[in-house]
């Protein structure tokens, strides 16, 4: 897409950061976790709490909201010309068991303080903009991530989406309307001019570098896998060695295969089980059935088959070895990803304007920016986290790098949306 270089604004621009730090302090409130991060897993009480939350800072600054049948949340602020395709900024409230303060919650309220700022300064932009809270991006509640933006960009139907299944056997759809938050709008199809994601880097990258923003190029694809290995749940002091169908073991023996999968495709490869299960889970029983998630990453295609590929034919092999049933079940794919290349443009030149120090970089992690990318022009912007640190309570980010990315931010939007005062 192309962008307008002579609405750039000027350097002394800049976000009000304790106002946003202050908003993610409290919206950190809710859905507390056990040691300091939060616990506000999709569809929760604490999710429904922290929506409200967010409604009503939005409606305190005059925006209208939109929601759609999967509960993605789009609070709009005018532009003079309203008929114009709107700029969207947009990631997530939800989070991980136990997650951070900041992942995908930095985004959505980075988002409304654009918004508060260009009221602040008395600025009117062509353009509306949108500010998007994307419906169960994590994923651990309801597999697979990004599940609503994926509904949003045509890459899952409704009906799967609402058959989503936690680990207690609750549904997504009816979780939805449990908490109160399912509208009645289309999913998909909003005009969109562009869209701009801020997050954390959940990598160790600009901080080991120095840097205070990262301008995401390109995304990783991702598969993920669920196998369920079948055996015979037996006494383990009573049953011989070699009688044993050890669903466990077989799940020891793939995950070693994943690791050594990942390890036979570098360089840009990743592969990890990450979640796990084996029952009857009895310290006196040996396992008759393991179900367990693969995380294969990269940002090369045919890596990316090619470790599915191997790890589909090992793992047959191994169950077959040990007289083991096996299901293996894709339950998250995307490939790879390549952002806008004019939008990512923007955000150098506002972190050149800024004076902010600036690299390229590629994200490990899926972003509903993945799909929505699909359906529109479409980037992210990162800014550092303490160690690299992410999906984890003791997550860390400084105020002063929320505000240089937020500043980066606004300077991007307002060149997107065009200010016209």
């Amino acid at each position: 897409m192309s962008v307008t270089r002579e609405t750039s604004p000027a350097a002394n621009m800049k976000i009000d950061g304790d106002r946003l730090w202050d908003s993610l302090m409290e919206m950190a409130k809710i859905g507390p976790g056990v040691a300091g991060g939060n616990n506000r897993q999709t569809l929760t009480d604490a999710d429904a709490e922290g929506r409200s939350l967010f409604k009503s800072w939005c409606e305190e600054v005059g925006m209208t909201m939109g929601l759609d049948r999967m509960g993605n949340m789009f609070m709009r602020h005018e532009g003079s010309e309203p008929d114009l395709d709107p700029v969207y900024i947009g990631s997530h409230l939800d989070t991980q068991p136990t997650g951070g303060k900041y992942d995908g919650v930095l985004g959505v309220l980075a988002g409304l303080e654009v918004v508060r700022s260009i009221r602040d300064m008395g600025l009117q932009t062509r353009r509306p903009i949108v500010v998007v809270n994307w419906t169960n991006e994590e994923g651990t509640r309801f597999a697979p991530a990004m599940l609503a933006s994926g509904v949003y960009a045509g890459m899952h139907d409704e009906d799967y989406a609402n058959s989503r299944e936690d680990a207690e056997g609750k549904r997504f759809g009816d979780e939805l309307d449990r908490i109160g938050w399912r509208g009645t709008e289309d999913v998909g199809g909003r005009p969109m001019h562009c869209m701009f994601e801020y997050h954390i880097e959940q990598g160790p990258i600009l901080e080991a570098e120095d840097r205070q923003i990262g301008v995401v190029t390109h995304g990783q694809g991702l598969w993920w896998l669920q196998v369920t290995l079948t055996g015979k749940d037996a006494h383990t002091g009573s049953t011989p060695m070699d009688m044993r169908v050890n669903a466990g073991l077989g799940m020891a023996r793939i995950t070693e295969a994943v690791h050594r999968i990942a390890m036979d495709h570098q360089p840009n490869a990743v592969g990890a089980v990450g979640q796990a299960n084996v029952y009857p889970n009895s310290r006196n029983v040996i396992p008759g059935k393991a179900v367990f998630t693969i995380d294969f990453r990269s940002p090369d295609l045919e890596k990316l088959t090619s470790m599915r590929s191997a790890l589909e034919a090992e793992a047959t092999e191994i169950a077959a070895d040990l007289g083991l049933g096996i299901e293996i079940e894709p339950v998250g794919h995307f490939d790879p990803v390549t952002f806008d290349a004019d939008l990512a443009q923007s955000l150098r030149d506002a972190a050149d304007r800024l004076g902010y120090s600036h690299r390229d970089i590629v994200s490990g992690a899926g972003h509903d920016a993945c799909w929505i990318n699909r359906v529109a022009p479409t980037v992210m912007i990162m800014c550092p986290c303490v160690d690299g640190l992410s999906h984890n309570e003791a997550e860390e980010i400084s105020p002063e790098w929320a505000s240089s990315g937020a500043d980066v931010l606004l300077h991007a939007v307002l060149e997107a949306a065009e200010v016209v005062r």
